[in-house]
């Protein structure tokens, strides 16, 4: 695909415990190339206007920015955005590091949240193989923890987890999403 593009989004519904994937047009990338314009697009598109940002219903968006991955220096650019429970608004940030490319390394150019699932659980993706996972064990650890043992878990070490945190697990208005650029080694 042009554009620098997979043609793939990963649609994940947690109410269902549910993955899927859908293709883009070509024609989609002209106009919404990825990251912001990505992220605003299927907020206005999908989202009811009066969405609460702590239902079911907010669609939490990742997406890649259009560059993301590619052999251009700094090209590591990410997007999230869902409607903020701190604004009640537009909500969105840019982060860097290793996570944007190994999502476009795995075939994916975004992925869509919606739902809320019965228990804490995580999305593995290797590839083309994407599969919920149960993380009980991993509700009020911290960062660090989480990180390893999901690396543990999935037996490699250079694993990409992007996460929550204990903020984010306590509903905390401003928490934020965040992964690790290198390596965490457990004491």
């Amino acid at each position: 695909m042009k554009f620098g593009a997979s043609g793939k989004i990963l649609r994940v519904n947690l109410t269902k415990a549910s993955v899927k994937t859908e293709y883009l047009p070509e024609s989609f990338y002209q106009l919404y190339p990825g990251g912001k314009a990505m992220v605003g697009y299927f907020l206005l598109k999908e989202m009811r206007s009066n969405t609460n940002p702590y239902s079911p219903d907010n669609l939490l968006i990742i997406a890649n920015g259009l560059l993301t991955g590619s052999p251009v220096s700094t090209a590591t650019r990410f997007t999230v955005g869902a409607r903020s429970p701190l604004t009640g608004g537009y909500g969105e940030s840019e982060a860097a590091g290793f996570w944007g490319p190994e999502l476009r390394n795995a075939g994916w150019d975004a992925i869509l949240i919606t739902g809320r699932s019965e228990e804490p659980v995580y999305l593995c993706i290797r590839d083309a193989q994407v599969s919920i996972q149960p993380a009980k064990h991993l509700w009020g650890r911290s960062p660090e923890y989480v990180q390893a043992t999901i690396r543990d878990e999935i037996a490699d070490k250079n694993i990409r987890v992007l996460q929550i945190g204990l903020g984010g697990e306590n509903l905390v208005r401003f928490a934020a999403i965040t992964h690790a650029i290198t390596p965490i080694k457990m004491a």
